[in-house]
């Protein structure tokens, strides 16, 4: 009875952990970050936002960069000698203070919120959760949108 009784439960123990390793590695697959650690600021759908570590959030507080730039939630930047500009949809600025543009807006030197490094499919319930290749939201089991 008692090796009966720990077979069961080191089958059970077994199953638990091969379920947990199916699941991580699973999720891992589908995670994507950006390609780069770089913080930048950009305008997007009228709305400013920040992208840090490959995730996309609402800038919530106003931000000094590294050449003295501010810029504030409301879209509008200061350079450090005191000329004003305004964000405009697309743009964005990374925290050397260089001005970058989306693809085909002719301004700045390049996308420097690369957006495009996040991956092509992305879950519409967990914007988080991107993938270079169509498949399945670990979280919810929706299918990826490209």
């Amino acid at each position: 009875m008692k090796k009966i009784n720990r077979f069961t439960s080191g089958l059970v123990t077994i199953m638990v952990f091969a379920f947990f390793m199916t699941t991580t590695s699973s999720y891992s697959q589908t995670q994507t970050k950006a390609t780069s650690s770089t913080t930048c600021y950009t305008m997007k759908e009228g709305k400013m936002m920040c992208l840090k570590d490959g995730k996309m959030g609402a800038m919530n507080k106003d931000v000094t960069l590294k050449n003295g730039t501010k810029c504030m939630k409301n879209g509008e930047c200061v350079m450090k000698d005191g000329k004003k500009m305004k964000m405009k949809e697309g743009d964005c600025i990374d925290m050397s203070g260089t001005m970058c543009a989306a693809k085909g807006n002719g301004k700045g030197k390049g996308n420097c919120c690369n957006n495009e490094s996040k991956g092509k499919y992305s879950c519409p319930m967990h914007k988080e959760v991107t993938s270079d290749k169509p498949g399945q939201c670990p979280k919810c089991k929706m299918d990826l949108e490209k």
